[in-house]
């Protein structure tokens, strides 16, 4: 599993993890019931504290998206892929109402907020 942190970013290192193991089971790169590394493993490798690791590795299992087997590791949950991707457009969603309603608040027209969002996803 190659997962990338950046220690730059403003979005905690235990998301950063999250986001990319969730990434990797939604897309098929991670398959039900596939181990992933061990807490001391993944810390050792990213080089950051076991503690952090172990954050997203509960997180990860509290929603839904791995199992912990005590003595034998953590698993990619037998989960419906396509509830899981249903789950992050309705993330995705949420947050566009919530910059859409902060455009209006400032004052911004549809067609303003329309041509912003064009020009994001032009990147």
């Amino acid at each position: 599993m190659h997962i990338i942190i950046n220690h730059s970013s403003m979005v905690p290192i235990y998301e950063q993890i999250m986001d990319q193991i969730k990434k990797s089971i939604v897309n098929g790169t991670l398959k039900a019931d596939e181990i992933l590394p061990s807490v001391r493993s993944l810390s050792k490798e990213l080089k950051i504290s076991a503690l952090t690791v172990k954050k997203a590795y509960d997180n990860l299992e509290a929603e839904g998206f791995t199992v912990t087997v005590h003595g034998k590791g953590t698993f990619v949950a037998a989960a419906n892929t396509q509830f899981l991707k249903e789950e992050q457009i309705k993330e995705v969603e949420q947050d566009l109402e919530r910059a859409v309603s902060k455009g209006k608040r400032y004052g911004m027209d549809n067609k303003e907020i329309r041509e912003l969002f064009n020009m994001i996803m032009e990147g």
